[in-house]
C-alpha cells in the first residue's frame, strides 16, 4: 500500500519519498491511520519491522494543525530502552520533518553523557525522546514537566522491563495528564507487557505483525576457527580469495564497525559502516550503493541491520556473534530469501565456541566449524 492511501500530507509525503520508501509496511498500514483517529495502540512486533515511521508519520502530521510552544513542556514523549534507539528515533523525526511547513523540534536525551547541554537543549522542545533514568534526572532537575504530553510513546517495552526500568517507567506514567493518546510497542507478549497495556492504554487498537518462518534450509551456513588476532586479515582473505561482492558483515559496535571499514578500504576493499551514528540520509545513501553493487561490504550493527532488506543478498558473516539465538537467525535471515541461496559465515574465536554451541542447539542445526590456522594470510 501507498503512503498516500494512509491519510498523510504532502509534505510528509514528499520526505517519505526523498528516503526511497515506497510502499508501507503492515504495521505503518494498521498503525498510521489509527494514530491519526486519535486511538490509543498496542503493537507488537520485531525490530525492523517499520513500526517507528509508524508512529513518528502520524504525530508529525497531528504537530503540523498545533501551534508551536517555547516552554519546557514536551507534546510527545517517547521511551526507549536505549541511548542508540534514542538518537535513531530522533533522527527519524528530524528527518521525517524537512519538508514540514512548521518546525517542529524534536530531542533525544540519555544517560552516559552531561545532562547539562540536555538541559539547555530542552526549551522548545515539542518531541522528547528519552531513556526512563535520564527523564527522571531532567525532571529532578526542574528541567522539563510532563504536564502538557498529549502523546506517549513506549517503544520496545519489553525490552525496557527486561533491563530493569520498571520502577523508573512507573514514577514517570504518575506525572503523566490522564487525558492522552498512548501507544505500547513491544517485541513480545508477556504478563509485565498486558500489565503496562492495562494500566497505560484506553481502548487500544490491538495489532500484531507475525513474521514469516525464515526457511534456514536455503542459507548454506559455515564457520571458521579463528584466532582473535587474525579475524581482521581472515576476513579479507575470505572477501578477496572467493571475490565475494554484497557482503553484510554484523559486529557487535560502532566502534569495531569503524575500525573495520578502515582496515578494509585501505586493503582495497570498499566498504561502509552502518550504525546509528550514521545520519538517515547517509544510511540511505549507502545501502542505495551496496544494492547497486558500488560498495563491495557493508559493515553494521544488530540495531541497523535488521532494517536492511535486500531480495538477493547473497554473503553474511558474522565477524563478532550476536548475544542471541534469535538475532543470530536474523542476521543471516538477510540472506537466503525470495528462495535464492545465500552463505552465512561465522568467524569463531576460542571464547565463542560454548556460546556457538547454544545458538546451534537452540537453532536446531548444526553448523561446520572449519580449521583456519594453515591459511597464508601473509599481505592480508
Amino acid at each position: 500500500m501507498s503512503f498516500a492511501n494512509l491519510g498523510l500530507s504532502e509534505p510528509l509525503l514528499k520526505a517519505i519519498a526523498e528516503q526511497q520508501y515506497t510502499q508501507a509496511y503492515p504495521i505503518q498500514k494498521e498503525a498510521i491511520p489509527a494514530i491519526l483517529a486519535g486511538k490509543d495502540l498496542f503493537g507488537i512486533a520485531k525490530t525492523g519491522s517499520g513500526k517507528t515511521a509508524s508512529f513518528a508519520l502520524p504525530i508529525l502530521e497531528l504537530f503540523q494543525q498545533k501551534p508551536s510552544t517555547r516552554n519546557r513542556s514536551p507534546k510527545a514523549l517517547v521511551l526507549v530502552p536505549t541511548r542508540e534507539l534514542a538518537m535513531q528515533i530522533a533522527e527519524v523525526f528530524q528527518t521525517f520533518s524537512t519538508r514540514l511547513p512548521r518546525k517542529i523540534r524534536t530531542l533525544a536525551v540519555y544517560g552516559g553523557v552531561s545532562i547539562n547541554p540536555q538541559m539547555k537543549a530542552m526549551l522548545g522542545t515539542e518531541i522528547l525522546v528519552a531513556t526512563p533514568g535520564r527523564l527522571l534526572d531532567l525532571m529532578q532537575n526542574k528541567a522539563i514537566s510532563l504536564a502538557e504530553v498529549e502523546m506517549l510513546v513506549l517503544d520496545e517495552a519489553d525490552k525496557m522491563l527486561n533491563l530493569g526500568f520498571a520502577e523508573e517507567m512507573k514514577q514517570i506514567f504518575a506525572r503523566l495528564p490522564r487525558k492522552r493518546q498512548s501507544l505500547l510497542f513491544s517485541a513480545t507478549l508477556g504478563d509485565a507487557i498486558e500489565g503496562i497495556n492495562q494500566q497505560l492504554l484506553n481502548n487500544p487498537v490491538k495489532i500484531e505483525i507475525v513474521e514469516e518462518e525464515q526457511n534456514l534450509d536455503l542459507i548454506q551456513q559455515v564457520a571458521y576457527r579463528v584466532a582473535d588476532e587474525r579475524k581482521g586479515p581472515f576476513l579479507r582473505y575470505l572477501i578477496k580469495s572467493q571475490d565475494m561482492r554484497q557482503v553484510l558483515v554484523f559486529v557487535s559496535s560502532t566502534r569495531t564497525a569503524d575500525n573495520l571499514v578502515v582496515k578494509l578500504n585501505k586493503n582495497g576493499i570498499q566498504a561502509y559502516a552502518m550504525h546509528s551514528q550514521k545520519s538517515q540520509g547517509a544510511r540511505v545513501q549507502a545501502l542505495s550503493r551496496f544494492k547497486s553493487g558500488e560498495i563491495r561490504v557493508l559493515v553494521a550493527t544488530d540495531l541497523i541491520g535488521r532494517g536492511i532488506d535486500i531480495q538477493f543478498l547473497p554473503y553474511v558473516i558474522n565477524y563478532e556473534l550476536p548475544r542471541s539465538p534469535k538475532d543470530y537467525v536474523h542476521r543471516i535471515g538477510r540472506t537466503g530469501r525470495a528462495e535464492a541461496s545465500g552463505e552465512a559465515i561465522s568467524l569463531i574465536t576460542p571464547e565463542d565456541e560454548h556460546h556457538f554451541k547454544i545458538i546451534q542447539k537452540k537453532m536446531g542445526k548444526r553448523v561446520e566449524l572449519r580449521e583456519s590456522d594453515e591459511v597464508n594470510l601473509h599481505g592480508y
